[in-house]
């Protein structure tokens, strides 16, 4: 009997789905079949390509009705917030958009009696590595850009998310894509390392944790395979003096609460102007407290279970170990009935009192806990924002956008936010620094990231 792949469900505990991870032979066939179908998928116009990505996403819209409640079922979301198909198209649409003009050749005309030009070609295989937290935006982020740019590519979902996986597979072969240009594998971890190590993989982009990236990185050594690598952050959040409180808070309050606090660039920690300090913390608090926690196939739910008991018991051992350091926890979990420890239903918390040599503001939580401190000045808070070993984003909240600027020029950052956060612009490249990983997603970079330089030296004999 082969291996499977279980999915328990958050809602319940109980077994969502489960499916036999792909035999030797099965992948050994899809890799075959996604190198034999490359050549003639690039050799088709740009617009073509970009076309039939389209209409994968909008046969996936077509289902949007069954993915909500199948997304609530695998990783905990609110069937309220009506899943992810307007940011999906966003990120396809915008990506086919531009791709015209960011995979044309660029040419050197300054030497008569040649021709000269780089041409960005596809690196071949691109293997898409997805997780389940946003499962179709950050699988779209790679696989929309990979096609349009002529890669075929190879998607291992997360094993929280496996029903998406499937629903995209759906969606390429209505669009009517050529058989082994999109395909969806369910692999194990020790066969998913086992064939990036193989070296018939040309691209893999990873989104996970920084062991996961670790992991990817050791797998595919001496491969020469290029990586694109989304890993851990500990987003800040820097409140100035001149900031709109009220605006602030609304936002602030979603950036570290949505999703049960499941977002790569939600909002971790909160650094506010002394002036500003208490209506901030006050606000945040009272939106805290406003959540509904429970069943996400509840419309009254605005806030649903993580999405495995370990994660939330990181969170709550997270918030013990602040307490046992002095922090104070200003949210009574006991008033949200459905938070229960050894479940992955927990209430939201806001944690003043806390101070770098707490976990809660220096190692990833990844849930609905949000550390505020009082700084007094600019150079304070970049001080404590930089002191992380992440950088995906900041967000500077403020009226004063020189002042914005300036801060983000020293922060150690992918993403520099001015009174926004926790949102993904596609025209704006994807990337982190330190741990958060490497690689560059979305805009022109993103098809930089998926294609190789290819140059053409081309002389006029005489």
């Amino acid at each position: 009997m082969s291996d499977t792949i279980r999915l328990i469900s958050p809602v319940d505990g109980s077994l969502y789905a489960e499916r036999p991870v792909a035999t030797g032979a099965e992948i050994d066939a899809a890799v075959a079949a996604a190198r034999e179908a490359q050549a003639d998928w690039a050799a088709r116009p740009i617009a073509e390509r970009s076309a039939a990505v389209m209409a994968a996403v909008a046969a996936l819209e077509t289902m949007n009705d069954e993915i909500v409640p199948e997304l609530a079922w695998q990783m905990g979301r609110p069937v309220r917030y009506g899943g992810e198909m307007s940011g999906t198209r966003e990120r396809a649409g915008y990506m086919a958009e531009i791709a015209e003009e960011a995979l044309q050749p660029r040419r050197y005309t300054d030497r008569p009696g040649f021709t000269r030009y780089v041409r960005p070609v596809p690196v071949g295989i691109v293997m898409v590595i997805a997780p389940w937290n946003y499962p179709f935006m950050t699988a779209i982020n790679t696989v929309a850009p990979a096609l349009i740019a002529g890669n075929t590519v190879i998607l291992k979902h997360a094993a929280q998310t496996l029903l998406v996986g499937e629903r995209l597979d759906q969606a390429f072969k209505a669009a009517g894509l050529p058989k082994g240009v999109f395909q969806n594998i369910v692999l194990g971890h020790a066969q998913t390392e086992a064939l990036l190590a193989s070296g018939r993989i040309d691209h893999i982009n990873f989104t996970g944790s920084v062991a996961g990236g670790r992991a990817i990185e050791r797998a595919a050594a001496g491969t020469f395979a290029t990586l694109g690598l989304e890993l851990g952050g500990k987003d800040p959040a820097y409140v100035r003096a001149d900031a709109n409180v009220d605006f602030a808070v609304e936002n602030l309050a979603d950036g570290a609460f949505y999703n049960a606090g499941q977002c790569c660039c939600g909002i971790e920690r909160v650094y506010v102007h002394e002036s500003k300090y208490d209506a901030v913390v006050e606000g945040i608090v009272s939106v805290a407290r406003s959540y509904v926690l429970g069943n996400p196939l509840d419309e009254a739910t605005t806030l649903g279970p993580m999405a495995q008991e370990r994660f939330a018991a990181w969170v709550r051992e997270q918030t013990a170990e602040a307490l046992r350091k002095g922090a104070t926890a200003l949210v009574d979990s006991s008033a949200f009935a459905a938070d229960k420890a050894g479940t992955p239903y927990i209430a939201p918390q806001v944690l003043i009192d806390v101070d770098h040599q707490m976990s809660v503001m220096r190692e990833e939580s990844f849930g609905p806990v949000v550390g505020i401190m009082k700084v007094r000045n600019d150079e304070e808070a970049v001080a404590l924002m930089n002191d992380s070993p992440y950088g995906l984003t900041a967000s500077v909240w403020t009226a004063d956008e020189e002042a914005a600027i300036a801060i983000g020029d020293q922060l150690e950052t992918g993403t520099v936010f001015m009174n926004r956060c926790d949102y993904l612009d596609p025209a704006l490249v994807w990337t982190g620094v330190k741990d958060t990983g490497k690689g560059a997603a979305l805009s022109e970079q993103g098809f930089l990231s998926l294609t190789r330089p290819k140059s053409y030296h081309l002389r006029v004999a005489t």
